[in-house]
This record gives C-alpha cells, structure tokens and sequence, in this order.
C-alpha cells in the first residue's frame, strides 16, 4: 500500500506541475479557458447519474480534474482580484485532492 501511495503522490504532483505550466504558458499567449466553466461544472453533476465500470469512471473523472486544474490555475491568473485568493486556492487544493484520490484509485486496482 505504501508504494501504491508514493506513486499516486509522485504522479499527481508531476501532473500539477505539467499543468500548471501550461496554463501560465496559455494565459500568457493569450488563450482563454473560462469557456470550461460550464462544462466542467455540469460534468461532475453527471458523476452521480452514470453508472459503468468503475475504471472508466475513474479515468473519466481524472481526466474531469486536468481540466480542473487548468480552469482554476487560469482563473487564478486571470480572473481572481487580489482579495480572492483563498477562494482561488480552496478550488486549486480541491482538484489536487481529487486528482490524488482518483490516482490512489487506478494504482490500487493493479494490486
């Protein structure tokens, strides 16, 4: 179990990093993610309905939480004041909790 976690641990902050990367190298050249917002909100009302297998799932809603991720870094560049970054931070700890959960659940079924 112990490697199973220092995996999902290694993973996850490898894709943080990746993503947060892009989303500073994006924002920079000027692409605009806040189209993802309605999207991405709507999806996770689905993660209640949709019933398949458990890997799809996983790998569905990991996938979900890239674009998290990438969502809220943009909105922390761009679209926060200031006077919002606790907001701006619960939402970036939020899909990193995720995404290491969801990592945790693609490792320990190899097991």
């Amino acid at each position: 179990m112990g490697k199973v976690i220092l995996v999902s641990v290694i993973s996850t902050t490898a894709v943080v990093f990746s993503l947060t990367l892009y989303t500073f190298w994006a924002a920079r050249r000027g692409h605009d993610f806040s189209f993802l917002g309605p999207f991405l909100y709507g999806s996770l009302f689905c993660f209640h309905w949709i019933s398949c297998h458990i890997y799809l799932w996983v790998s569905w809603s990991y996938y979900i939480f890239w674009l998290h991720c990438v969502y809220d870094t943009y909105n922390l560049i761009e679209r926060f004041s200031y006077d919002q970054y606790i907001l701006a931070s619960v939402s970036l700890y939020l899909d990193i909790i995720n995404l290491f959960l969801y990592m945790l659940t693609i490792f320990s079924d190899d097991d």
